[in-house]
């Protein structure tokens, strides 16, 4: 059983920054790609940033400069740096990990941006 835990949510002023982190446990051997993805009210959850196994990033528009996905294999986990945070940010945030070819996901984590 592998589960995803998420950290690092809350309430930030715009232009402030957070720092997400997303830590696998259980039965895990090797974790392919990681990701976040975020939902905002009434929309569909989206891409924000993913990163391979070999470290190739790749980031949506709307965070390219402000945002940097890192990993660190020892302890699976990913981390989300925002920086210049924005009142549309605002979003429930999921980690996702790719493990043997199945998709994991966290249970999600607020941020709210106000302005």
């Amino acid at each position: 059983q592998v589960q995803l835990v998420e950290s690092g949510g809350g309430l930030v002023q715009a232009g402030g920054s957070l720092r997400l982190s997303c830590a696998a446990s259980g039965s895990i051997f090797s974790i392919g790609a990681m990701g976040w993805y975020r939902q905002a009210p009434g929309k569909q959850r989206g891409l924000v940033a993913s990163i391979t196994s070999r470290g190739s990033t790749n980031y949506a528009d709307s965070v390219k400069g402000r945002f940097t996905i890192s990993r660190d294999n020892a302890k699976n986990t990913v981390y989300l740096q925002m920086n210049s945070l924005k009142p549309e940010d605002t979003a429930v945030y999921y980690c996702q990990f790719t493990i043997w070819g199945i998709d994991y996901w966290g249970q999600g984590t607020q941020v709210t941006v106000s302005s």
